[in-house]
């Protein structure tokens, strides 16, 4: 039987709820004030919290509030506590003094309807199951021997990309496009063993859906979605998310499940066989009869999506910027070509081997990354004690989130935090492994990204082979002044708009010929 939840007899009864709810919401806010020393904050609406001052880009308003509040701030997101940690000191105190006590994730929708129920390594629970894949990711599929043995990959993939850029030169081009279809090839090929998503008619996806289908799960596990943070509403769905979830998870199943078929038949028909990528390396992993937790089917297949969403817009995203960043500033181009004729010569490409010897390059995608952090606050952890953090408590069940963009635009730490400068990094050993608090693109601790060696090699020779292959301008239409430096927020922060240029080949002919 339908009930009209507008009927007059129900309004007193809906009131009455809703009045008790600000009520006890208010008591136990007031409690847990007065119990800990919590950090300063904007004092909270009922109910919402400190949501309201949230606008569309959360990473710029959280910034604006610690500005006022300091660099250790408590917000209330609906009935959920948040602390954010927002300088390099109190970043410190986190990510290493603190480091195992705020291990954990909050349990957010997106976890539970995008990644097999909390299912993955980025999402799943501080215990057991994570130690055990993140040791996995480690030892076995990121490990120096097993990236050494994808190489040949990623130069193949570089080529083609190379080749296919040449192809399009005097043309205004979408870069973003060619970026993701280079990762997506690189990591498809390591992860899956083929290109899953090639342009041939039996392809079962094609480039461009499998690239929006990416799009919609960063977006998806980076909103805020207002049920989290206000469970008693979350069946709502008031912002629609949770539908757009559970349809983009759909999608993502029906391709790993063609995957893992496919792996599974090889393996069954092939006496002794031997693993050729990394589906294969995580299938004989679960088979392991010492492992301390047993990997499920839908474990490895949310291991495989995180694999491949993870090597694929990280390093598309980071490049975009930069090459956005270096059209505002030719100069940039300038030193940046002089190194690589200097250091490469004009007849061959860069090779992996050759990054450590081009430190204005490294330098630029430092830069990138200190301004244009993919996850400017890092993915939200949860404390899973007690703690205290100079005077104020933190108290167990507590967000945390690391404003690693706030840090990256620090005046105290860098000189004109706004400008992009690549030489600040010049003659200084600042790395983006995780030890220096300053710079922390992919985080640090127990929970930093166990795939960055991977990610950090395909943006830098990516980058590197792009300014040495190629002159950039924009359309001619466009001045400097007129390109949108806009992002979008999401689990990574991408442009806008995205980045149309045209280009001209500065090297050989026959070096773009695959």
């Amino acid at each position: 039987m339908a009930i009209d939840l507008l009927s007059p007899g129900l309004i007193p009864t809906i009131a009455t709820i809703l009045t008790t709810f600000v009520v006890v919401d208010i008591l136990l806010r007031h409690i847990r004030g007065r119990r800990y020393n919590l950090p300063p904050g904007p004092k909270p609406w009922p109910i919402i919290g400190n949501l309201n001052l949230i606008g569309s880009l959360p990473h710029r308003s959280i910034d604006d509030l610690s500005k006022k509040y300091g660099p250790i701030m408590h917000l209330w997101f609906g009935s959920h506590p948040v602390v954010v940690g927002s300088s390099v000191e109190m970043v410190r105190s986190f990510l290493k003094t603190h480091d195992a006590a705020i291990a954990d994730r909050p349990k957010f929708s997106a976890g539970k309807y995008t990644t097999y129920n909390y299912s993955d390594v980025l999402w799943s629970q501080y215990g057991p199951y994570w130690r055990q894949a993140r040791r996995m990711w480690v030892m076995e599929l990121f490990s120096a021997k097993c990236l050494e043995s994808y190489e040949y990959i990623r130069k193949e993939e570089m080529r083609n990309l190379l080749s296919d850029l040449a192809n399009s030169t005097n043309t205004t081009l979408l870069l973003k496009d060619h970026l993701s279809t280079m990762s997506l090839n690189v990591i498809s090929r390591m992860v899956f063993g083929k290109k899953y998503l090639d342009k041939s008619e039996n392809a079962i996806i094609s480039p461009h859906e499998f690239n929006k289908m990416l799009e919609e799960l960063f977006l998806m596990n980076g909103v805020l979605n207002i049920g989290d943070f206000i469970p008693w509403i979350n069946f709502l769905d008031l912002q629609g998310y949770i539908k757009r979830m559970k349809a983009v998870a759909k999608k993502f199943d029906r391709f790993m499940e063609h995957v893992l078929d496919e792996h599974i038949e090889r393996r069954i028909a092939v006496k002794d066989y031997v693993a050729k990528d990394m589906v294969d390396v995580l299938l004989e992993l679960g088979e392991d009869p010492n492992l301390e937790v047993k990997i499920e089917r839908h474990g490895i297949k949310a291991f495989s999506q995180d694999l491949i969403a993870g090597g694929t817009e990280s390093s598309a995203v980071t490049i975009e910027w930069a090459i956005s960043e270096i059209l505002n500033k030719p100069e940039i181009f300038k030193k940046a070509t002089e190194e690589l004729d200097r250091v490469i010569g004009r007849e061959r490409w860069v090779e992996e081997k050759d990054i450590v010897n081009l430190p204005y390059i490294n330098a630029i995608v430092k830069e990138a990354m200190r301004l244009h952090p993919v996850a400017p606050m890092l993915v939200p952890r949860q404390a899973r004690e007690d703690i205290k953090i100079d005077e104020y408590d933190i108290p167990k069940g507590t967000q945390v989130l690391i404003h690693i963009w706030t840090v990256g635009r620090d005046p105290k730490i860098w000189d004109n935090p706004t400008e992009f400068q690549p030489e600040r990094f010049l003659g200084k050993n600042i790395d983006v492994r995780g030890h220096d608090y300053e710079l922390l693109p992919f985080g640090a601790g127990r929970r930093m990204c166990p795939g960055y060696p991977l990610g950090l090699k395909v943006i830098q020779s990516s980058l590197a082979n792009l300014l040495h292959g190629f002159n950039w301008r924009l359309p001619d239409n466009m001045k400097k002044e007129d390109l949108n430096m806009e992002e979008i927020f999401g689990l990574s922060t991408p442009k806008k708009y995205p980045l149309e240029v045209v280009i001209e080949a500065r090297l050989p002919s026959h070096l773009y010929s695959i």
